[in-house]
């Protein structure tokens, strides 16, 4: 049988729009592949992608004997106190010595000894071949949010938690920090209760827990390495930065379509906010309120995660179930 002309497009449209929609739901319904959780005798790498490592040598070592006292091994990255300019070696360096960590199949995990400014500068140089083979968890936050980015676009759960340089002196100071990042990467990823606000927009939802750094996810627009958040629920934090600036960071999301499948959010620390000379007006939580009013999923503040001392590690790309109450909200992991 030979179709009339007219309505060879038509169904070309239909045939488009079935593989788009199995495409979507595919994207949306596809469980992120766990790298093996680390035990007694495993390997963590320590890189520098980012920013420079000056006079923080006490730290890294710091961060080698915490590894060590529990039962893991730890080996630092050839470059890792490397300088050039702003920045822990040249963009050659730094992705040599974060390339040798995904190529490895002795590591188990790549934890960044900082953040700062300048992974979005080896991300394109990055092979992940010998890691798909091998997959291990990447570890960090800040200006990491662009790697994790990058894992959860290759398919692969990471864990957003301290770094190397966030360990103080008196480890009692962020204890709570320290428990919940040993216990994730050990396999036992903690469920949280968060406390109430008169700001949380009430509901339950649940999906793939995504995000990061506000200004990192607003700097991703656009590229590859932009996450699609449909059917997942959103993290964000921020630091230093004015209020104004969220907003427009907000408005610039949603303005690509972020938000529009988005399940649910997650606001956690805005630290160090600047005051501009001309005042904003009102808190930044109603700000992420005003800026995402069209949206009726639920957003849940005060998760104790970013750039404080209290920073609770979260697995990117495992599924959560977002209950928000005003009087607290609950985040736990589906199995």
């Amino acid at each position: 049988m030979i179709l009339k002309s007219k309505h060879i497009p038509l169904l070309f449209l239909l045939f488009a729009g079935l593989i788009n929609y199995a495409q979507n739901s595919t994207k949306q319904n596809s469980e992120m592949i766990q790298p093996p959780y680390l035990k007694a005798g495993d390997t963590v790498a320590i890189v520098a992608p980012s920013g420079i490592l000056k006079n923080r040598e006490g730290e890294v070592q710091q961060a080698v004997l915490l590894l060590k006292k529990w039962g893991l091994h730890a080996v630092v990255g050839k470059h890792v106190f490397s300088k050039a300019d702003h920045f822990a070696g040249t963009d050659e360096q730094r992705c040599e010595d974060f390339q040798n960590a995904l190529d490895d199949p002795k590591i188990s995990a790549i934890w960044c000894a900082r953040g700062g400014y300048g992974t979005v500068r080896i991300l394109d140089k990055l092979d992940f071949t010998k890691f798909k083979k091998k997959p291990k968890w990447l570890i960090g936050y800040s200006d990491i949010t662009a790697l994790h980015n990058q894992f959860h676009n290759q398919g692969f759960q990471s864990i957003h938690a301290l770094m190397c340089v966030s360990l103080t002196k008196d480890l009692d100071d962020i204890r709570e920090t320290l428990n919940t990042f040993k216990s994730t990467i050990f396999g036992n990823p903690v469920d949280y209760t968060l406390e109430g606000s008169k700001y949380n927009k009430v509901g339950n939802t649940s999906g793939q827990l995504v995000g990061g750094n506000l200004t990192m996810l607003h700097t991703m627009l656009g590229s590859e390495t932009s996450i699609d958040t449909s059917g997942k629920i959103l993290f964000i934090e921020e630091i230093g930065e004015y209020k104004y600036h969220i907003d427009r960071m907000l408005q610039s999301l949603k303005r690509a379509g972020y938000f529009k499948d988005c399940k649910g959010l997650v606001v956690g620390d805005m630290s160090k906010m600047r005051k501009n000379t001309t005042l904003w007006g009102s808190s930044v939580e109603q700000l992420v309120l005003d800026a995402l009013a069209e949206y009726d999923f639920p957003i849940a503040f005060n998760m104790p995660a970013g750039h404080e001392k209290d920073n609770r590690a979260m697995v990117f790309g495992k599924t959560i179930e977002l209950e928000v109450t005003k009087e607290k909200s609950s985040v736990t992991y589906k199995n």
